[in-house]
């Protein structure tokens, strides 16, 4: 099989080769995918540059893809077979992601896919919509509520987005740029803060009356503390992480969070508990199934050309999901 892979970490130009691979085999209780898409998300981009060491051997990046069974080990029903399916942790704990034609994995990790939805969009499920599916979860009941999404055009965020309208909350993002506000009016959310442009508290407590929010689903900690401790953030909030440009020394206002009693939690869409992802993926699948969900896949780059897709995710400046094609 055609595939892709780094046998050492470093930069996209220098580590990853594109090659023949052998086709994998599905073990008991696996299934086998031949895989039409691959989806690339900022983790695997910071896996292959070093934040995850290759211990030995060679790593077939990218956690997210989809595309359809083709065969079955022992122990997962035949009839799933032929079966149109979105792929989640592929490449999690092992070294097999999915860069590659061909993918054998445990059969639960294969999610049934309707066949109206893109086998592109798809490849944006497994981390982007589950990572906000999960942060607005952690939300709790949002009804007439004030939400926050930071970095509201990313690949979490316009699902996050998405998921806490659902819920009946108003929702106030930041994005970085004119394209990107343009891309949330497509959704309904009308309460748009350009972060660029600064004064970020402000504007936000200016469209909460001066309440701040109730809730943020956070894509940069570093930053979300600044909000809190300039205000922004109402009594009894809850803040979910699931990332921040600074992992160390950051600044914590305590005096800005307890007094407020302002929760908060971080959390790792690979770590979910079973309970968690299952929940997760039934509500998703729920919402592929009614048609409810918008998908954005800002660039598609070939197998031969996935140096540049790590660059673009890389260069933060697509607006939606970067995927690469299987050939």
């Amino acid at each position: 099989m055609r595939a892709a892979w780094y046998s050492k970490n470093g930069k996209a130009e220098d580590v990853l080769e594109v090659g023949d691979l052998p086709d994998p085999t599905p073990g008991p209780g696996e299934v086998r995918v031949r895989l039409h898409t691959s989806g690339v998300n900022p983790s695997d981009v910071k896996s292959r540059a070093g934040s995850r060491p290759v211990q030995s051997g060679f790593i077939v990046p990218h956690s997210d893809g989809a595309g359809v069974i083709d065969q079955v080990g022992e122990g997962v029903a035949p009839d799933r077979i032929g079966k149109r399916v979105w792929i989640w942790n592929g490449q999690w704990r092992r070294s097999m992601g999915t860069a590659a034609q061909y993918i054998a994995l445990p059969s639960e990790q294969a999610v049934p896919l309707p066949d109206w939805i893109e086998f592109d969009e798809a490849a944006c499920l497994g981390i982007p919509a589950m990572t906000a599916f999960h942060a607005v979860e952690l939300l709790g009941e949002l009804q007439g509520k004030n939400i926050l999404v930071t970095g509201a055009a990313s690949g979490v965020g316009f699902y996050a987005a998405q998921f806490a309208m659902i819920k009946g909350a108003r929702v106030i993002a930041t994005v970085g740029s004119a394209d990107k506000a343009a891309l949330l009016a497509r959704i309904g959310v009308s309460d748009v803060i350009l972060y660029k442009n600064g004064k970020v508290a402000e504007q936000i407590l200016a469209c909460t009356g001066g309440q701040g929010v109730d809730g943020v689903v956070d894509l940069d900690f570093s930053s979300t503390t600044k909000l809190v401790s300039a205000g922004a953030v109402a009594h009894h909030a809850v803040v979910v992480s699931y990332g921040s440009n600074v992992r160390e020394g950051i600044a914590f206002d305590f005096g800005a969070w307890l007094p407020r009693s302002i929760s908060l939690h971080f959390f790792l869409v690979y770590e979910l508990r079973p309970a968690e992802r299952a929940a997760a993926i039934q509500g998703i699948n729920a919402l592929l199934q009614n048609g409810r969900l918008q998908h954005v896949v800002g660039a598609s780059f070939s197998l031969e050309d996935i140096v540049r897709a790590h660059q673009a995710v890389e260069a933060g400046q697509t607006v939606g999901n970067v995927v690469v094609n299987l050939p």
